[in-house]
């Protein structure tokens, strides 16, 4: 009893002392925030479990400046020079635990968004950069064409109805996975086709994703515990294990790939699953590449591409449909452009959509006004301090900066960032504006798929304005959006007509 006596007695001097000291004599001490911050990550992680930690850091901003504290050894950013500094090409300044929390326990190196070896990372990412290539992705565009020939027959089918409407949240999330299907395997899974989430991917993705970003912010010693109580929820048990069928169905497409190439060498297919067999083949034992990292890379672009891709998608849509003048407008660019020939039929190829300055500054808009992940990115200051901000960081604590929010400062963007105002691209300075979003990250761990979700829209957007015409159903209601890591939009209903 008295050893236990002791014991407790330890513990809560220990903790007092801890508090005084986090309060007052931390490094970080001088940074207002929550008090619950400024002694535990528990703050940090209340939030992100309440979807709201982008409106909550926002307000805190709001009003205590552009520095707040959001965890013992962690401050949160908003000040747009701190982006080149955090997270430009060059920089010092590391990926912190923060990402660990999402690395696949199978896999045998660190993912490229997971790893925070910048040596290794770099290192493994040159084996595939030339496959995300721009160059080498437009060689598919006919698989994606597929996809959006799926889109345009159900919408017709739609239209016709008694009740054309529809949310486009879920399409362009059906869309999204079945892209990946064509690119990596030259066959979609068949969202689309069936209209309903393929074996419940979407599902386990919705359960086990906001778990994944909890457990990001806490101490990594402390994710085991989390992972053992989610484990004992029945929702989140299913959605482990349907996460382990879609790491199963990787696996099947690789071993079904491997059984084809033996049986048929000469017709080998030239898709994404291909091409990174002939890295395999090429640099697997010096590169470390091999059937794991195959996986991986399947793996990432199902769990993070897709709802990555959908969420844009979302926005841009959304956002056009709010604001009909603007609808109009973007809609007269594409209809002049297809009579003077400038867009193909019946598909738009990317290269053609590029081109058109309305659209562009549409897009660019939309990703801008709703970022597709709005937490903080995290990163751990260099070893001997490094100045952001005008402020002077000790060595080791972190700092980092929340793609939604710096996405709408006024110093860059203008008084009206918050308003969904696509001609800012072509009034103002839009180089400066592209050097601040971090849409796609930035630097050395610039997206891979960035190319991929690039196609995707500039193809699917033209070709839907240009075939129908859209209206919200409930133009005077917000959209619902619930913030876990990725940034996701919902209800956006829609009302579908064929244009003639």
């Amino acid at each position: 009893m008295a050893i236990l006596s002791l014991l407790l007695v330890g513990f809560v001097g220990y903790y007092i002392s801890w508090v005084v000291y986090a309060r007052w004599f931390h490094p970080y001490s001088k940074y207002p925030g929550p008090f619950l911050a400024s002694i535990s990550r528990l703050w940090i992680a209340k939030e992100v479990a309440q979807a709201r930690g982008d409106r909550v850091v926002k307000a805190l901003h709001d009003k205590y400046g552009p520095i707040i504290r959001i965890a013992p050894d962690e401050v949160h950013i908003l000040d747009p020079t701190a982006i080149k500094t955090l997270y430009g090409a060059g920089t010092a300044f590391t990926k912190t635990d923060f990402y660990t929390a999402f690395h696949a326990h199978w896999a045998r190196y660190p993912e490229h968004f997971v790893a925070t070896d910048e040596t290794m990372h770099s290192q493994r990412r040159r084996l595939v950069n030339h496959i995300y290539s721009m160059t080498n992705i437009s060689r598919f565009e006919p698989g994606i064409d597929t996809c959006t020939s799926l889109i345009l027959n159900h919408f017709h089918t739609l239209s016709k109805s008694s009740s054309p409407t529809t949310d486009l949240s879920i399409w362009f999330r059906w869309y999204a996975f079945d892209v990946v299907g064509e690119l990596f395997f030259s066959h979609h899974f068949g969202f689309l086709a069936e209209k309903k989430d393929y074996k419940g991917w979407i599902e386990s993705t919705d359960l086990l994703i906001p778990f994944m970003a909890i457990a990001s912010v806490i101490q990594p010693w402390l994710r085991p515990f989390l992972m053992f109580a989610g484990i004992l929820k029945p929702s989140i048990l299913r959605g482990a294990k349907m996460i382990g069928t879609i790491e199963k169905v990787c696996q099947e497409c690789i071993d079904t790939r491997v059984k084809e190439m033996e049986e048929l060498p000469e017709e080998r297919k030239e898709d994404l699953l291909g091409q990174f067999f002939g890295v395999m083949e090429s640099y697997g034992d010096e590169g470390w590449f091999g059937g794991l990292e195959i996986k991986g890379e399947i793996y990432t672009a199902l769990m993070a591409g897709s709802d990555t891709t959908a969420i844009a998608l979302t926005s841009i849509l959304y956002h056009l449909l709010k604001k009909p003048e603007t609808y109009r407008k973007l809609k007269k660019e594409i209809d002049d452009a297809t009579k003077a020939g400038e867009l193909s039929k019946p598909f738009i190829r990317y290269q053609e959509a590029s081109k058109l300055r309305y659209l562009d500054a549409v897009v660019k808009e939309g990703m801008r006004i709703h970022a597709s992940v709005a937490l903080s990115l995290p990163r751990h200051v260099p070893e001997g301090g490094a100045e952001v901000a005008g402020e002077w960081f000790l060595g080791g604590y972190r700092v980092g900066v929340n793609p939604q929010l710096i996405q709408r400062d006024r110093s860059v963007y203008g008084d009206d960032a918050d308003e969904f105002r696509p001609e800012r691209w072509l009034e103002g300075d839009a180089a400066n504006m592209d050097r601040h979003i971090l849409t796609w990250g930035d630097g050395a761990h610039l997206c891979l798929g960035k190319n991929i979700a690039l196609m995707e829209i500039y193809k699917l957007v033209p070709e839907l304005i240009r075939s129908f015409d859209m209206e919200l159903v409930n133009s005077d209601k917000d959209w619902t959006v619930t913030n876990l890591w990725f940034n996701k939009p919902s209800d956006v209903n829609v009302r579908v007509k064929a244009r003639k």
